[in-house]
């Protein structure tokens, strides 16, 4: 089911494939989980920071965590069913 493969799917991945633009922040130490990865994004014109860590992101200036289906609901503005049919459009 895709809905258990999207829970799995890195949200780095995930961030690269749905933004016009996202970059690695190089300089980032994390506090708490060295697989922590802290992103600068832009998708549909506006700017995110995010933090991703496996499966799972946050977008700090929100507050705002999940999936790769919470991620791309959250920042394309979309529903759920808009944001299945966006990851699949991808091939994700």
């Amino acid at each position: 089911m895709a809905l258990t493969r999207w829970r799995e799917l890195d949200a780095a991945a995930v961030l690269q494939s749905i933004s016009e633009y996202a970059k690695q922040d190089a300089a980032f130490q994390p506090r708490k989980n060295i697989a922590t990865t802290r992103w600068h994004a832009s998708v549909g014109g506006i700017d995110f920071e995010l933090l991703c860590t496996g499966a799972q992101l946050l977008v700090t200036h929100s507050n705002h965590g999940g999936g790769a289906v919470d991620l791309v609901m959250h920042l394309m503005r979309v529903g759920f069913k808009d944001a299945a049919a966006i990851l699949q459009a991808r091939g994700l």
